[in-house]
């Protein structure tokens, strides 16, 4: 009887066990293994234009910004800034996007406002305001669709996900990296939550519905 009771309460802690390690694995706390476009002979794309005339090209530019912005390890937090762009080392999910599109020679909180003046009603904002418009998930992605190369959301056609490239869920927003999951699906640069502990994660399969999957044509 004794021995039962300890194959039980051996079985029951393994269970548990593994069940804590796929929690903890499914939402990135355990970090996922890396691998690159060479693992899955896919060649990187490099696009035509260079914007900020440093010499790097847009795509790459966008991404590379991405990953020194999230370097910083900003805090979350949605707070409104007379500036426009956080200034205080905090930010959310859309100022990965605005930062590492700046760093690129875009600046989204002009562009965004821009065409929010242009196209009133796809945006249905009452009293267009330039230093928060841009910080919306829903005005970007409206503002993508009127601006960039609309990209599949088949996570099966691995080639055609790309660092660099945006991608938007419903109410979040990210940088595509060049990084991908043993599936060749890439990972996401993003910023979601105050508990977050990476900055790049393997999100894009389990995350939910993927609205757009978007990359900047000059």
């Amino acid at each position: 009887m004794k021995k039962r009771i300890k194959y039980v309460i051996l079985a029951f802690a393994a269970v548990v066990l593994g069940l804590l390690v796929y929690v903890l694995y499914r939402y990135n706390i355990i970090p996922h293994r890396k691998y690159s476009n060479a693992d899955f002979g896919i060649t990187a794309y490099v696009s035509e234009t260079d914007a900020d005339r440093d010499g790097v090209d847009d795509q790459t530019d966008i991404l590379q910004s991405a990953k020194e912005y999230v370097a910083t390890k900003p805090k979350y937090k949605s707070v409104y800034y007379a500036s426009g762009y956080p200034d205080d080392g905090h930010g959310v999910c859309t100022d990965v996007v605005a930062q590492a599109f700046l760093g690129a020679g875009y600046d989204l909180r002009k562009l965004v406002n821009e065409d929010i003046l242009a196209h009133p009603k796809d945006y249905d904002i009452a009293e267009p305001d330039d230093k928060i418009d841009f910080r919306r998930v829903r005005n970007l992605e409206v503002y993508f669709a009127h601006t960039a190369v609309q990209l599949t959301t088949d996570l099966d056609r691995i080639d055609e996900w790309q660092g660099g490239d945006v991608v938007i869920f419903p109410h979040h927003i990210g940088i595509v990296s060049d990084h991908r999951n043993r599936n060749g699906v890439p990972f996401v640069i993003h910023h979601a939550n105050p508990l977050q502990l990476h900055y790049e994660e393997d999100i894009l399969e389990n995350w939910g519905e993927i609205v757009g999957h978007y990359r900047i044509d000059g």
